[in-house]
C-alpha cells in the first residue's frame, strides 16, 4: 500500500527551485481583514494575481515548482481545496496541492485529507494556528495528524510571530509543537515562517526530532536569523527548505543576495529544492 500511494503522488518537477509555501489567492482571501498589516509591510495591493503573473514571478526567480496552499479558518473557506486542485490540474508540471481542513469538523477533516491525497494527488496538509487562535497541541488537530500519518504526507504549519495583528502565542514551538512531535513520532512536520523570535526553541526541536523541518517562507534571505543560517550551513542542511509565501513576497525578493548566505554547493541545492523534493515526494 505504501508503495502504491507514494507512486501515485510523485510529480515531475521542472528543473529549478522548489517553493515550499505559496498560495494563489482569490477574492475571498484578499478581502480578509487580517491581511492589512501584511500588505502594508510588503507593499502589495489588494488585488488577485492572474495565474500568468504567478508563473512569471516563479520564472523570474528560476522557481520550477511550487506547493500551492489551500486556506480554511473558523469563518469558512478562504481558498478551497478544489480551487487549488483546478490550478494543479491546469499546470501539473509547476504546482502540487497542499490541503487544508476545518478543525471544527474532525471526521470531515479526516475524510477530506483522504480525498485530497487519494483523488486529487495533494502532497501535504497545512493548518495555520494563528488563524484559528489554537496552538497545534489542541485536541482538534489530533485527527488531522492521524490522517497525515495514515496517508504518509507531511503536516505543514506556521511557527513564530504573526504578520497579521493577531496573537503570536499559538506559533510558539515549545511546549505546543513539541507535544505534537512527542505524541506523533511518525508525523513529518514542516514549520513555516522560520519561527522568530523563538529561534532557540525552533533549533532545539530540529535537533531533537528528526521529522521536524523548517521552511523560510515570509523571509528574504537577508532577514534570516544568523543562528538559522549557521544551522543551514552545517548539520541542518537537510532540514531547511526554501519558501516565499507568494504573493506576499515574490520568490525573487526572497532570494535576492542568496550568495550572502555562504552555503556550499550541497547545502544550497538541498535548501533550494532537494529537501522539498524528498519531504513532499515531488521529484
Amino acid at each position: 500500500m505504501r508503495g502504491r500511494r507514494a507512486e501515485s503522488r510523485v510529480v515531475a518537477v521542472t528543473a529549478g527551485i522548489v517553493d515550499a509555501w505559496m498560495q494563489h489567492p482569490n477574492e475571498r482571501f484578499m478581502a480578509a481583514p487580517w491581511l492589512e498589516s501584511i500588505l502594508r509591510w510588503t507593499g502589495r495591493p489588494r488585488e488577485v494575481p492572474q495565474v500568468a503573473a504567478t508563473l512569471a514571478a516563479m520564472d523570474e526567480a528560476h522557481v520550477g515548482f511550487g506547493l500551492l496552499s489551500a486556506w480554511h479558518g473558523p469563518s469558512g473557506s478562504l481558498i478551497s481545496n478544489d480551487e487549488v486542485a483546478r490550478l494543479v490540474e491546469a499546470h501539473p508540471d509547476r504546482f502540487a496541492g497542499v490541503a487544508t481542513v476545518d478543525l471544527n469538523d474532525p471526521m470531515g477533516a479526516v475524510r477530506e485529507i483522504r480525498r485530497c491525497v487519494r483523488n486529487l494527488g495533494f502532497v501535504a496538509v497545512r493548518v495555520v494556528p494563528w488563524l484559528w487562535n489554537l496552538p497545534p497541541d489542541d485536541r482538534r488537530y489530533y485527527p488531522v495528524y492521524v490522517a497525515c500519518v495514515e496517508q504518509e504526507i507531511p503536516f505543514c504549519t506556521q511557527i513564530g510571530h504573526t504578520g497579521p495583528l493577531l496573537p503570536s502565542e499559538p506559533g510558539r514551538p515549545i511546549p505546543y509543537l513539541e507535544r505534537v512531535l512527542l505524541d506523533f513520532p511518525e508525523l513529518v512536520v514542516v514549520g513555516g515562517h522560520v519561527g522568530f523570535p523563538w529561534m532557540s526553541e525552533v533549533l532545539s526541536l530540529a535537533m531533537k526530532f528528526p521529522n521536524f523541518h523548517i521552511d523560510t517562507s515570509a523571509y528574504a534571505v537577508h532577514r534570516l536569523p544568523a543562528e538559522l543560517v549557521a544551522y543551514m550551513r552545517g548539520h541542518g542542511r537537510t532540514r531547511v527548505l526554501f519558501g516565499s509565501n507568494y504573493p506576499m513576497l515574490s520568490p525573487a525578493r526572497c532570494l535576492k543576495n542568496l550568495a550572502d548566505l555562504q552555503l556550499d554547493v550541497e547545502a544550497s541545492e538541498l535548501y533550494l529544492g532537494g529537501n522539498a523534493q524528498r519531504i513532499f515526494r515531488v521529484g
